[in-house]
């Protein structure tokens, strides 16, 4: 039980798009044996993609499937780092209020967020003898690393480049990648089951270059780590976080413009179909993440659509609700984003009136 003077320990769960930061917030709640814990989750984009995955698995609602208020937020409108002064405060003194009911806090980030603000946050008055940042926790996607994405070679990223077009406008990611893991406690290496021997040293190598020798690497699969690992680490980060350097430090202010979102919807569209033309997209325009939910003619369930760079993954996660619109809605993040054309792609899909 939290004692009412003692801080709750806040775990702030980091990463890059796709690396599997939901995943491994969906393994700790379905594995809290009865750890009370509230879940902040930040997200880019204008459709809530990640906190419906969340809902959908059961997190945040009741045996009906509906939303329980207060167990669930939600913080829709821009990265955490830049919205704490309007949102962040607010949840925070939501969750103080209900200190006694609570054992710890989970925060997962936008994709495209810098932690160190967001870390910093916690000593500001209102919230710094309530909360304490029991550790950062970075999650990287290891085949994505391997393949050279986020190469800190110039001339392994050329070599990149000429294979995927994508690498084009490698420089502010990469340097997203950097400030992620320089504010690391924990390195979570996720999908270690893609990886053969070669790829994981490789990777290892590449984050150990930006973390001090005190932080650990460890390899996982979906997220699964023992809970003892993840939690209760006690570093009290933002007590340290002014020594840890990042690419930002000197900015005055920190925004995302360099970056789109945009949302398209569709009526129902066959998957194979669907999963070509996204496929095409990618090696087409600068996307770097795909995420959504899509409508099959005939199927019962809704099919759950998640792509990183050249690679998608998708699932049926669960049946449509009664009077639930059966349409796709896909959400695109990348640079320069030609929405015209985009769409013009995905209209040619083949479709199927519902």
């Amino acid at each position: 039980m939290t004692q009412s003077n003692a801080k709750i320990p806040v775990t702030i769960v980091t990463g890059f798009l796709g690396s599997g930061k939901t995943t491994l917030l969906r393994h700790i709640l379905g594995n809290a044996e009865g750890r009370r814990i509230a879940v902040v989750v930040n997200e880019f984009g204008e459709l809530g993609i990640d906190g419906d995955i969340l809902r959908g698995c059961g997190i945040g609602c009741d045996d009906e499937g509906n939303e329980r208020e207060g167990a669930l937020y939600e913080l829709a409108n821009g990265c955490v780092c830049c919205t704490v002064q309007e949102e962040f405060l607010p949840v925070m003194l939501q969750l103080a209020e209900r200190r006694d009911q609570l054992d710890a806090v989970l925060i997962e980030t936008s994709g495209l967020a810098l932690p160190k603000p967001l870390v910093q946050a916690f000593q500001w008055p209102d919230i710094a003898n309530i909360f304490t940042v029991d550790s950062v926790v970075t999650v990287v996607d290891g085949p994505a690393a391997a393949s050279g994405q986020f190469a800190a070679n110039p001339a392994q990223v050329d070599v990149q480049r000429r294979a995927d077009p994508n690498l084009d406008h490698e420089s502010p990611l990469h340097e997203l990648f950097e400030d992620q893991l320089s504010a690391a406690d924990l390195v979570v290496l996720n999908k270690t089951d893609l990886m053969d021997a070669a790829a994981r040293a490789q990777v290892e190598a590449l984050v150990r270059e930006e973390l001090p020798p005190e932080v650990k690497i460890v390899g996982a699969t979906e997220g699964k780590l023992p809970l003892a690992l993840l939690l209760g680490q006690g570093r009290a980060a933002e007590s340290t976080i002014h020594l840890r350097e990042s690419h930002h430090d000197h900015e005055e202010d920190h925004d995302h413009d360099e970056f789109d979102s945009l949302v398209i919807e569709l009526p129902p569209v066959d998957r194979d179909s669907l999963i070509a033309v996204l496929s095409g997209l990618v090696e087409q325009h600068t996307i770097y993440r795909v995420k959504g939910f899509v409508a099959v003619p005939h199927k019962p369930m809704r099919l759950l659509v998640q792509g990183v760079g050249r690679r998608f993954d998708h699932h049926f996660d669960r049946r449509w609700r009664d009077g639930e619109a059966q349409r796709t809605r896909l959400v695109f993040i990348g640079e320069d984003l030609d929405e015209a054309a985009l769409r013009k792609a995905l209209d040619e899909v083949n479709t199927v009136a519902a």
